[in-house]
């Protein structure tokens, strides 16, 4: 059998593996590389994420481009997180064969419908539905400038999607966006395909922890919006404790937090401390306000975290509603909070949680579908 090759254009370094769109890309190279795939990986760099020799490993080859930030990528009709990412030096790279090319994410499309690539097989990797991802952050940002770019951003991306019906595969981390793609690009293939991930197995704490954790990027505004939700809606006067771990708190939030006795923030936790942090919790709680992509926290939390409670939207297409409690106004977290903190975790459920997320979440069955999905086109 001849080698199979796969060029990965990334809409960002893949290492470390410290945030949602990565963790899939990094874990994707790794378990395609695992099953023999060869790698040749296009990865688009900027300010605060250097050179990785780490992903050499997996590998073939590693292109790195710069991203056109600034000025010069602002004022275009196509979306500033597409235009940012061309180089026509990845192209050159791109025609030297005639493999598969793999698009992270529509940030990476705007080669997509390039004639030059018009016979190639060009598959589509979705990991959110981005025009409802961003107009999400306008409407929770408090910004002006912020919202304006926001608004005007998802407009960008809701009349730049349909580049999209020139892939031959898209590949959907949920089923709820699986369904968005097949009702707007009716007839072309769209398989439901989850992310991948760190975890081989549950590795859960039984018994009980005494605080209730929330973790994110608490600089993007969504995070931030739903954590301030959680203190002063949920757990203000709920007696139960309260730690906030994230990136980069702005000062407002801090200030908040100073005023909650219940409640404590941990800022710029390392991947170790994150981890004790989510095995030690009783109840890991993460609650979103809109319902696209997959929630790689969430899922990072059912493998590590003892129980979990979320609302509707967070497990919205993931078939992960059978292994978290759930809560859709602040009456009912709060009511959930005190019957979890009553219970212990146990055993049991760490093995029927280990049994259920096999089912749609083994990385290596997930990368061999992925891989029979391509070379059948």
């Amino acid at each position: 059998m001849p080698d199979k090759h796969l060029h990965i254009i990334s809409f960002d370094i893949p290492y470390p593996p410290n945030y949602g769109g990565v963790i899939d890309v990094y874990y994707k190279l790794k378990t395609l590389h695992n099953l023999g795939i060869k790698i040749h990986l296009h990865c688009f760099e900027y300010p605060g994420r250097n050179r990785a020799d780490q992903l050499n490993q997996f590998c073939e080859n590693v292109y790195y481009y710069p991203r056109i930030l600034g000025i010069r990528s602002a004022f275009s009709f196509a979306p500033y997180i597409v235009v940012s990412r061309k180089s026509e030096e990845m192209m050159h790279n791109l025609l030297k064969d005639d493999h598969p090319i793999l698009f992270e994410g529509l940030h990476s499309c705007y080669y997509i419908d390039d004639q030059r690539i018009k016979n190639r097989i060009k598959v589509y990797r979705e990991s959110n539905i981005e025009h409802r991802y961003y107009f999400n952050l306008f409407k929770v940002d408090v910004n002006l400038r912020n919202k304006i770019y926001f608004l005007l951003a998802s407009i960008k991306l809701r009349m730049y999607q349909k580049v999209l019906r020139h892939a031959d595969l898209m590949l959907a981390v949920s089923m709820h966006d699986t369904l968005y793609l097949q009702k707007h690009f009716p007839g072309k293939k769209i398989c439901h395909l989850p992310s991948f991930h760190a975890n081989e197995k549950v590795a859960i704490f039984p018994g009980r922890g005494d605080y209730a954790l929330y973790h994110g990027n608490i600089e993007v505004s969504e995070n931030e919006f739903a954590a301030t939700y959680l203190i002063n809606n949920v757990f203000d006067g709920l007696g139960i404790p309260l730690i906030i771990a994230g990136m980069k708190p702005r000062d407002k939030f801090r200030r908040l937090v100073e005023t909650k006795p219940d409640v404590r923030l941990i800022a710029n936790p390392d991947e170790e401390k994150m981890f004790d942090l989510i095995r030690n919790a009783h109840v890991n709680i993460l609650v979103t306000f809109q319902a696209t992509g997959l929630k790689l926290k969430l899922l990072n939390t059912l493998y590590n975290g003892r129980f979990c409670l979320v609302n509707d939207e967070m497990i919205a297409g993931t078939h992960l509603d059978q292994l978290c409690e759930t809560g859709n106004t602040a009456e009912e977290l709060k009511s959930k909070l005190k019957e979890l903190f009553s219970q212990e975790f146990t055993p049991e459920e760490a093995l029927r949680r280990n049994e259920l997320l096999k089912i749609d979440y083994d990385n290596q069955v997930n990368g061999e579908k992925m891989i029979d999905l391509i070379y059948r086109l």
